[in-house]
């Protein structure tokens, strides 16, 4: 064999790798977003609020116990991007979404800024899943008010 055989073979082995990997990728993604879908509600989340209307990431959130568990969208992690624990969130402020902000927001989102010990994190949600959160946030569990109600 020649060498340009042996490296047009080589090329076409890689770009068949390439792309088996770019499928899978797809398909992981997919699943993901399917999987989180379910049973979970639209909430942007940023962290960093130094630069007026950016930082902004799309993600599920589901609500498990005491916490609020968000899932950012577009990750490749297992597991959940933030957990929020009920009683270390307080609402220190509401607004409506700036023009730059409400492209990455779920659609009538209101911003809640939520400040905890460790940082200040502001969520975007629309009126439906903003009023589930709010009565999570503001309800206790039957056995803390009950202990032998568990």
């Amino acid at each position: 064999m020649s060498a340009s055989v042996v490296v047009i073979a080589a090329l076409l082995v890689l770009a068949v790798v390439a792309v088996l990997l770019v499928l899978g990728g797809m398909l992981l993604a997919r699943r993901r977003l399917r999987r989180l879908r379910a049973g979970g509600i639209e909430v942007a989340l940023r962290v960093h609020r130094s630069e007026p209307g950016r930082g902004w990431h799309l993600g599920v959130a589901r609500y498990q116990g005491e916490e609020f568990v968000w899932y950012r969208a577009l990750s490749l992690r297992s597991g959940p991007d933030w957990i929020l624990n009920r009683s270390t969130i307080a609402i220190t402020d509401r607004r409506r979404p700036t023009t730059a902000e409400a492209y990455t927001m779920p659609a009538g989102s209101l911003v809640l800024h939520l400040g905890r010990p460790e940082e200040d994190i502001e969520v975007a949600m629309g009126s439906d899943a903003l009023t589930g959160f709010l009565s999570w946030l503001e309800s206790s569990p039957p056995s803390s008010v009950a202990p032998w109600a568990r």
